[in-house]
């Protein structure tokens, strides 16, 4: 009887193990299903996405997490929501668990990335890497956990480079290889000349990848060649490949175009929370899934329920506040936040101005409503100053549906004027 207990109890507790595994199996793949969410929800493709579930798993049971790359080219440091948009993709994987690195290419940026160039890029002095690079800084950190978030430049790695190695690393890749690319075949067929050391920009970058054993890397969809060509050299020299996991560009709130500065239709991460929380609303609705991807730190679970409301038929409106309200917060303070939704409601919302009014836009250099005289004049919105202080003294102008009671009332952006009984003006300073 003794022995056929100690078989029964033998065998509960090989029960209770194998019962034990299997849930922590469970748990695990719920963990890497989750994961694999977070990091495809918005992006435009993702390579080597078996591998990466791989990864995840061993990440997740060992607790070791994943190194995810991310190369930063310091040649404009102005940055908006569509640079943001892989920065706050970062940041998900960042609070999932994983080590962020931010490589600054303070060495390739001496050779100049040829990406999308008809013409060879101006190689940049270290000077300006240098400016540029501690500006990128300084607006990245607005995004990512500086205490959890390591900075590198490539120059630690590259410029140790012997002759030798950088050899080898060119007779890894052949010159028809690097005519793949568009550019380089472009500039080729017009005779436009391509340098030499033009060809080794992807080849450094990826090598970056090498030297970090990145496990995935992240960029742009223009980035496509170089970041695959880390793949390669990662597989050349016996290293587990990385994932690429590639985001989309984000169009302006113009809806048609790239957002860019030079266009007018960005959001730039530095904006006063007034003019972030009124650019939002000027979004498209059929933009507002897009950016909640792109923009926001919103998880899965909680899209699901914006792509079901808008589906449901709910106003695009109040889809929009909550993605307004979503962006504001996560470069401004709570507070700045509330009166920025605040100032909208009663500006624009509030029937300061009508759906369907035409509202002119005037660029200011300063901030009192004088400076207003010219462009008003120009427009032939008055016929001059004099008519202007007229309309002011018999309560002729508004300002965000306030009356205004002197030329010298102060005006900042996103400010709505009302001039006589049908025409709006926005403010833009300068």
């Amino acid at each position: 009887m003794e022995v056929k207990e100690e078989i029964r109890t033998e065998g509960n507790a090989q029960a209770d193990k194998a019962g034990a595994n299997k849930t922590a199996d469970a748990e695990v793949r719920r963990q890497v299903h989750h994961q694999m969410r977070v990091i495809r929800q918005g992006a435009e493709e993702l390579i080597g996405e078996a591998e990466l579930e791989t990864k995840l798993t061993v990440s997740i049971q060992e607790g070791i997490p994943l190194t995810v790359k991310f190369g930063m080219d310091p040649s404009a440091p102005d940055i908006h929501l569509g640079h943001a948009a892989a920065l706050r993709k970062l940041k998900q994987m960042q609070d999932l668990g994983h080590n962020i690195v931010i490589v600054i290419g303070d060495f390739t940026a001496k050779i100049g990335d040829p990406t999308g160039k008809s013409k060879g890029r101006k190689a940049m002095t270290e000077n300006e890497v240098l400016h540029n690079a501690q500006t990128y800084q300084e607006q990245i950190f607005r995004i990512l956990d500086r205490e959890k978030t390591q900075v590198r430049f490539n120059g630690e790695w590259l410029e140790l480079l012997n002759l030798n190695e950088v050899l080898y690393l060119a007779s890894t890749v052949t010159v028809a290889r690097m005519l793949e690319r568009d550019d380089f075949q472009n500039r080729f067929r017009g005779g436009i000349p391509i340098g030499l050391h033009e060809f080794f920009y992807p080849l450094m970058q990826a090598y970056d990848s090498v030297e970090l054993k990145a496990d995935l890397e992240l960029g742009g969809t223009d980035q496509t060649f170089n970041i695959l060509m880390g793949r390669q050299l990662q597989k050349d020299r016996g290293q587990e490949p990385q994932a690429a996991l590639f985001m989309p560009l984000l169009e302006g709130i113009d809806g048609v175009e790239k957002m860019s500065k030079s266009l007018g239709n960005y959001i730039g991460i530095c904006e006063d929370a007034r003019t972030m929380f009124t650019k939002v609303m000027r979004v498209p609705d059929a933009l507002i899934v897009k950016y909640f991807e792109l923009a926001t730190d919103i998880q899965p679970e909680e899209l699901d329920k914006v792509k079901e409301a808008l589906a449901d038929g709910c106003n695009p409106r109040d889809c929009k506040l909550a993605l307004a309200r979503m962006i504001t917060a996560l470069y401004h303070t709570g507070a700045e936040t509330a009166e920025a939704e605040q100032f909208f409601r009663e500006a624009f919302t509030n029937k300061a101005v009508p759906e369907q009014a035409e509202v002119l836009e005037v660029v200011l250099e300063s901030g009192t409503l004088l400076d207003c005289v010219r462009p008003l004049t120009n427009a032939g919105i008055v016929a001059s100053g004099a008519q202007f202080r007229r309309l002011i003294a018999q309560g002729g102008v508004q300002k965000n549906g306030v009356r205004v009671e002197s030329v010298e009332e102060k005006v900042q952006t996103d400010d709505v004027l009302k001039v006589g009984k049908r025409r709006f003006v926005r403010i833009r300073m300068s």
